[in-house]
């Protein structure tokens, strides 16, 4: 979604690369960028003001002009100030002290809302929580079926009392729902109401007497972030008409250009709370500011990532893998396969890898990879014998026929398969001892697998080599100092005293010309 804003901004930021210092020029151009890239993505023009004043006023202070690297403190700045239009800290939901949650959803139709509620009641499930959906849109067709199906899928139950589709009261159904969730003891309560195609007086009068009679902990606004800012102004009617307290961002993984993220928190001044970012009922997640603005700016979402790989991965068999990975041979097509079926639980390899840092610049590559591709690869590896995935090399001609037409696949399907991972173990394990990579010498070993031979013999030889070296550790770094302070005197150093002395760290800030704070960080 944020696709546009990122490459504007990469872009801008590329041009401040090298410089050692910044002139008013290039603040007032960068900040002419900016202006465009946050204009272009449909970010309000009172924010795109706003953020664009900040960050100028940052850039011309001092922790600018005294950085070592402007430049990237000029991209630090940038997300701080990203960080707070979309609302600086995570804000997460309140749990009533007595009786059960009752978090209430609002919003327009078409936004989200029914799907959501599922969404949120398995988040909730996997909280320790024992929610309860309600079927209190009793206008929408087949609004109450589908709230039904979404609660099977998710196994949550649903308190739909009426059939819906014009009849019922949606305010007697939330007021009973509360009855019903303290007889069965759920502890938290989803009430899914009904929208409309746009703000009108009937739909916030039936929004305002559902909240009047549960007294929700939580409203809950839920706006289609693809509607550009449309979903500005519809927020400010729901907030004056019916109020809420956070905001709920569905369809984060589509292609508009996501302006209402970035300005709803500063126009409403209420919290962006959860974002939904996919059709499956995992995509789902509390909205983390400081992670959006990291993957705004290309610099990943390694947080997120770890997370859901630590919901998904079993770790007592990723552990096995990583000690057979020292061992020669040790990794089989088995292991390689049970690795594969985990990363899958993590969803597409697209958005996967556009979660590292830096990927933005391979977008394209990555939005034209083949899905399937993984499929067609579990399907060759299912398709051999336990004793072919256990020892891939006795898989000569006529079994890599076997196996082709047992996957569906090509000979060469397999070839290319069999011969990639070979390469691809070759080089793990040479990673996994520390015999380093192809091109890479002296690769540290993996923390907890040992370091290799051959980094261990370079060890040794350089041990050799040096003769002036001494056993005895302080008195080698005592050796080590000396020597370089003898040479520093030598180059005519001004920053050297004699040999074993301390360094005139004030000096040195004088003679470079740095500013006085400077000199803790020489220390």
């Amino acid at each position: 979604m944020f696709a546009t804003l990122s490459d504007r901004l990469a872009d801008t930021f590329k041009n401040l690369r090298g410089k050692g210092r910044l002139s008013e020029a290039d603040i007032d151009a960068t900040a002419r960028e900016i202006r465009i890239a946050l204009l272009e993505a449909d970010v309000a023009l009172p924010v795109v003001k706003e953020f664009v004043g900040a960050v100028k006023e940052r850039a011309r202070g001092e922790e600018v002009s005294g950085a070592l690297n402007p430049a990237q403190q000029i991209i630090k700045i940038v997300h701080e100030e990203l960080v707070t239009i979309l609302g600086g800290e995570t804000r997460r939901l309140r749990y009533a002290k007595s009786g059960p949650t009752v978090i209430m959803l609002a919003g327009l139709q078409g936004a989200g809302k029914t799907t959501l509620a599922a969404k949120l009641a398995l988040w909730l499930k996997d909280q320790d929580k024992t929610p309860m959906l309600v079927a209190a849109d009793l206008q929408r067709p087949n609004a109450v079926q589908q709230l039904q199906v979404n609660g099977e899928r998710v196994g949550v139950p649903v308190f739909a009392p009426e059939p819906g589709n014009g009849t019922g009261n949606p305010v007697d159904v939330a007021r009973a729902s509360i009855e019903e969730a303290k007889r069965k003891l759920h502890d938290v309560v989803i009430i899914d109401t009904a929208g409309r195609l746009g703000v009108d007086a009937e739909l916030m009068q039936q929004a305002k007497d559902i909240r009047d009679a549960v007294q929700p902990d939580e409203v809950l606004f839920v706006v289609d972030a693809m509607i550009g800012q449309d979903a500005v102004v519809t927020a400010q009617a729901f907030l004056d008409g019916v109020g809420y307290d956070g905001v709920v961002l569905t369809k984060l993984d589509g292609d508009a250009r996501g302006g209402a993220a970035l300005s709803i928190r500063s126009i409403t001044g209420k919290p962006v709370m959860f974002a939904s970012s996919g059709e499956k009922m995992t995509d789902f997640d509390l909205f983390h500011p400081d992670r959006m603005a990291s993957r705004i700016l290309d610099m990943g979402d390694m947080l997120t990532l770890i997370e859901q790989a630590e919901k998904a991965f079993d770790s007592d068999q990723a552990l096995k893998a990583a000690e057979k990975l020292g061992t020669k041979g040790g990794f089989t097509l088995e292991d390689f396969l049970q690795q594969m079926q985990q990363i899958r639980k993590l969803g597409s390899m697209t958005k996967i890898m556009g979660m590292l840092p830096g990927m933005g610049q391979f977008r394209d590559q990555l939005e034209n990879f083949d899905e399937r591709e993984i499929d067609r690869i579990q399907a060759i590896i299912q398709s051999m014998t336990p004793a072919e995935r256990e020892n891939p090399k006795i898989i000569d001609g006529s079994r890599r026929a076997r196996i082709a037409k047992g996957s569906g696949r090509q000979v060469s399907d397999v070839n290319q398969l069999v011969d990639r991972f070979f390469e691809a173990r070759k080089m793990m394990e040479q990673m996994a001892r520390g015999g380093g990579m192809p091109g890479m010498p002296g690769m540290p070993g993996m923390p907890g697998l040992g370091g290799g031979k051959r980094a261990g013999a370079k060890q040794q030889a350089k041990k050799g080599k040096s003769k002036r070296g001494s056993g005895n550790p302080a008195k080698a770094a005592q050796q080590a100092a000396a020597q370089k302070a003898a040479a520093a005197q030598k180059a005519g150093n001004p920053f050297g005293n004699p040999a074993g002395g301390e360094v005139d760290y004030e000096k040195a800030a004088e003679q470079l010309n740095l500013p006085k704070d400077f000199t803790q960080f020489l220390k």
